[in-house]
């Protein structure tokens, strides 16, 4: 009899050694019923309901490592937001109540180098309606909430900071563009760093409050490694004070990354760039025989702020 019972024992401790796989293809599928459900909820009761059933299915799926690069394409609603280095991954989205005041849900997972291990951490929004978004170092507990979409790694000492970009809807009449900071300590999450230089003062974050009539573009380049943006103006002079009248005005700003901090600069000149590989075809006339030919030539892209561009 002892025999069987220590087989029976080994056979109970030994089985979640194997229960640690997962079908993610079969995961997704569950979190697409629900969101689905979610996006067609019909009040605020329903929606909060199904936004609950969501994140908990979420949170569970998202504990497994492979949740770390899966790409969850069936999730088109939800952002899924990967660092360049694919040490991070930010998951987001947002539910419109009735008044259009915004739900937010964001999960961070970021690897712990040290202990080799994944770290799973929750933004809880315990923001007010119209509450302004606070200015100091927060922890993942009193987030402030927005979506994310892009994630920038930058080193400040012998630290990786992770600069990220987002959008809060704010008001019904204003909304708001993010530059924020997210590092880690062990699996502790922080947002927000003093490393945003603009003239004399340093902000832990950079907020763009702006009318809701038109969009503000807020974007990282590579190439140059800066974070480019629209310059915005009140509508008239008298409206200096409202952030709800601020749009627009066809200049461009932006912070530039050197010794540990973004430093803002300003009236920047933004281009479009084109690959000098790129090849395209025109037609000339041949002088010899009088007919049109066709004749590929390169782009070159020509840079208006190099002294040397002709005009």
């Amino acid at each position: 009899m002892r025999q069987i019972y220590f087989l029976i024992l080994f056979i109970v401790i030994s089985y979640p050694l194997f229960s640690q796989e997962i079908d993610m293809i079969s995961e997704e599928k569950k979190l697409e019923k629900l969101l689905t459900d979610l996006r067609l909820a019909k009040n605020n009761d329903e929606k909060i309901k199904r936004n609950e059933l969501l994140k908990t299915e979420m949170r569970r799926v998202l504990k497994y490592k492979e949740a770390l690069s899966y790409p969850f394409l069936k999730l088109t609603t939800i952002g899924f937001v990967n660092s360049p280095d694919n040490q991070i991954r930010i998951i987001n989205w947002n539910v419109e109540k009735d008044d259009l005041d915004q739900i937010y849900t964001a999960f961070v997972i970021h690897t712990d180098k040290r202990r080799k291990k994944l770290h799973l951490t929750e933004l809880k929004d315990n923001s007010l309606p119209l509450s302004p978004i606070p200015k100091g170092v927060i922890s993942n507990d009193n987030w402030y909430g927005a979506l994310y979409y892009k994630i920038i790694p930058v080193k400040k000492g012998i630290k990786n900071y992770y600069t990220i970009l987002g959008w809060d809807y704010y008001t019904p009449i204003s909304q708001m563009k993010i530059i924020d900071v997210i590092y880690f300590n062990g699996k502790n999450v922080r947002l927000g760093s003093p490393i945003f230089k603009c003239g004399k003062k340093t902000k832990n974050r950079v907020l763009f409050e702006h009318s809701k009539k038109t969009s503000m573009s807020l974007k990282y380049e590579e190439n140059p490694n800066r974070i480019i943006f629209d310059h915005l103006s009140p509508e008239s002079p008298g409206l200096s004070k409202f952030r709800s009248f601020y749009v627009p005005d066809m200049s461009y700003d932006g912070f530039t990354f050197n010794k540990g901090k973004w430093t803002l600069n300003e009236d920047i000149i933004g281009v479009n760039k084109s690959n000098n590989s790129d090849k395209k075809y025109i037609y000339i006339m041949n002088k010899k025989t009088g007919k049109l030919e066709r004749k590929k030539v390169k782009l070159k892209w020509l840079n208006p702020e190099d002294s040397n561009t002709p005009n």
